[in-house]
């Protein structure tokens, strides 16, 4: 008799519990479309932005704007119990979508490694999917622990090697050691050279610090242009050694915790050539 009660409150619970987590989820941000993914969440997404195009698949999702501007009516005909935003959503529209009675939870920006695996964590808890997302938290955490390793067998014989990171042009703008950049570097066994608060640079403190690597981020900017106005500074040792290297701006700037580790593989490959 106890046994059936407490079998039918058990159920009961799990139903309420269950109950609280989405459904219907409109994404804001092509790194939190890819992150819903990796949760197995796909099946949930009922609408994303343009720019969400990766996995394949996130091309197919109903779209209701940008990243920057969203189409409020749509959002709201699609009739999701969820919309995820990110840092660049437009207060005023989290503060319109509430007035429509739709529930909206907002992601900061992640300024390290940490971060991107604690967001991830919580993203898990918000969906009901926080035990897949513990076991991928702890596959990445290895696998960058186990290239951190390699790395500093790697840096006892070519030790930290100086790094510019380019994010933007017109003005120069680079990473801060206030990023998850400076953590891909940093893991690498790099140095960053970049001592700026905002980010913004100019060519001359690059060419004063003399950074052994230089890697250009491909968001927005002619790139092999960039590379030829580098090569004019012959004295800068990436340049003399031919070590100006092209990084794609969605792995290097919006990294998921799983795809971290594979960039951080590549900027390793970077400051480490094979011979």
């Amino acid at each position: 008799m106890y046994m059936k009660i407490f079998l039918i409150l058990m159920l009961g619970f799990n139903f309420l519990y269950s109950a609280d987590f989405p459904d219907r989820i409109i994404s804001l941000g092509p790194t939190l479309t890819e992150q819903l993914y990796l949760l197995n969440a796909q099946d949930k997404i009922i609408g994303n932005t343009i720019y969400c195009k990766i996995p394949e698949d996130a091309k197919n999702k109903e779209k209701i704007g940008t990243i920057i501007e969203q189409d409020l009516e749509k959002i709201f005909a699609l009739k999701p119990d969820l919309v995820i935003a990110s840092s660049m959503t437009n207060p005023k529209t989290i503060k319109k979508l509430n007035n429509l009675g739709i529930k909206v939870i907002q992601f900061s920006y992640a300024k390290n490694f940490n971060e991107i695996c604690r967001q991830f964590l919580e993203l898990g808890e918000i969906i009901g999917n926080r035990k897949e997302a513990e076991k991928i938290i702890e596959k990445v955490r290895g696998n960058v622990e186990l290239i951190k390793k390699k790395t500093m067998t790697k840096n006892s014989v070519n030790a930290g090697q100086k790094v510019f990171v380019q994010i933007g042009a017109k003005p120069l703008f680079t990473a801060t050691k206030d990023s998850f950049i400076n953590d891909f570097i940093e893991f690498a066994g790099g140095v960053n050279i970049a001592n700026t608060k905002t980010g913004f640079y100019s060519i001359e403190e690059v060419v004063a610090q003399n950074p052994d690597v230089i890697i250009i981020a491909t968001m927005g900017i002619a790139v092999e242009e960039e590379k030829k106005i580098w090569k004019k500074y012959k004295t800068i040792n990436a340049v003399e050694n031919n070590r100006i290297y092209i990084v794609d701006s969605y792995k290097l700037c919006s990294p998921t915790p799983v795809s971290f580790a594979e960039t951080l593989n590549e900027i390793v490959e970077i400051l480490y050539p094979k011979k």
